[in-house]
């Protein structure tokens, strides 16, 4: 299941691959998302899962 998407609010549309080496598990975030929030080594992602299993992502400084 997913939620509906308004193309029309879509800012950016893209893929990335996830890389699992034993117990770790990796992420890239694309250029174009990194430059658009500003972020930095440090900064935290916040992963939200919904029951629907639409996954959402937010950028958020450290220490806020």
């Amino acid at each position: 299941m997913s939620r509906k998407i308004d193309l029309d609010e879509v800012e950016f549309i893209t893929e990335t691959a996830i890389t699992i080496r034993g117990s770790r598990r990796r992420t890239t975030v694309p250029s174009r998302i990194v430059e658009y929030f500003q972020l930095r080594d440090g900064d935290i992602l916040r992963w939200i899962l919904f029951r629907d299993g639409s996954l959402m992502i937010i950028p958020k400084r450290r220490g806020e």
